[in-house]
């Protein structure tokens, strides 16, 4: 069985290989560049095809791939926004995703930026970094007598809640499927309630139609002004403009943004001393109450490991004709 996965990593080498180890028999080779047009001639002679990008899947790779004899098309990531899931299906494709490659990894990450704001860390940076060695005008806040409210109460927004729970802060959530199994450590409300009665919001929700803009101006326009907002999901989740609008008003205290709308122009790509190509990025850069981190909630040894393990394993799983609890459309 030969596959071929789209946008490899250095990081992803080893994960791939061990992959390989545990599957004798099996040929995983790698590219470096986005399964397109221009790409798609590479895969021939393959069984199976898996990607991790940001670029839009185009309409005619699905009756190419159809012509070429696939029946999957699977992805290393969790979102699976670029693809054309209809196209995909009428062209007897399955396409996978890995919905949860590592919860803690989002997770912990959720937690690091609600640290680092509450303790007002990013404040502190820039006066150090000014030799303005005083602590007067920034005290901090003990996370146990914060409310902390999450909304997309899932996987990861529920292994959030468990952290949070477990260093003494209330937990509140709001998701459109309440899991009741969670009541020990949170308490499902609306989403009103939860923007209004939150000290930090963590955003962990899917991308759809239906989370587009989920937090704007009117959602942000609910929110304590000493209260904090954290997106550890997809950039569209938050008008972007609002939230700017929201910082610089002094509506909310600060945010910290792993995820962006338009991050696939600037982020994982080395733009120093370069013009930046966003005007809302460099409006957020200048913000000492905004912390940013480059898409690096997926980024630690486990969940890499995973993303390649679960997204090999589906493909080899549907060409053998044993289907996958992941296929998404």
């Amino acid at each position: 069985m030969k596959f071929i996965l789209f946008s490899v990593r250095d990081d992803e080498v080893p994960a791939i290989k061990a992959w390989e180890k545990r599957h004798p028999g099996s040929q995983v080779d790698i590219n470096e560049g986005e399964l397109n047009m221009e790409t798609i001639d590479q895969i021939k002679g393959y069984d199976g095809v898996v990607i991790q990008q940001r670029g839009v899947i185009e309409s005619g790779v699905y009756p190419k791939l159809k012509e070429m004899g696939f029946k999957q098309l699977t992805t290393r990531t969790a979102g699976f926004d670029n693809f054309d899931l209809k196209a995909a299906k009428e062209n007897g494709l399955k396409v996978t995703n890995v919905p949860a490659y590592s919860p803690r990894s989002v997770a912990e990450l959720a937690l690091t930026h609600t640290m680092r704001l509450i303790r007002q860390l990013q404040q502190f940076d820039a006066r150090m970094a000014e030799q303005d060695f005083r602590w007067a005008g920034l005290p901090s806040t003990e996370i146990h007598s914060l409310t902390v409210g999450i909304i997309g109460a899932g996987r990861i927004g529920a292994t959030s809640a468990q952290m949070f729970n477990a260093l003494g802060a209330k937990v509140i959530a709001y998701d459109v499927k309440p899991n009741h199994k969670l009541d020990d450590i949170l308490t499902f409300k609306s989403k009103e309630e939860v923007l209004r009665e939150s000290d930090v919001i963590c955003l962990h929700v899917d991308l759809n139609e239906t989370s587009k803009n989920l937090i704007d101006a009117e959602a942000l326009s609910m929110m304590k002004p000493t209260a904090y907002i954290v997106n550890e999901c997809r950039g569209p989740v938050i008008d972007t403009d609002a939230l700017i609008s929201a910082l610089e008003n002094k509506q909310i205290a600060g945010a910290a943004l792993d995820t962006l709308t338009g991050e696939e122009n600037f982020f994982n790509f080395d733009l120093r001393g370069k013009e930046l190509p966003s005007e809302q990025l460099k409006k957020l850069r200048s913000m000492v109450n905004v912390i940013l981190t480059p898409h690096i909630g997926f980024y630690t040894n486990i969940a890499v490991q995973n993303m390649v393990d679960i997204s090999l394993d589906d493909a080899l799983s549907i060409i053998e004709g044993k289907g996958s609890e992941h296929i998404v459309n």
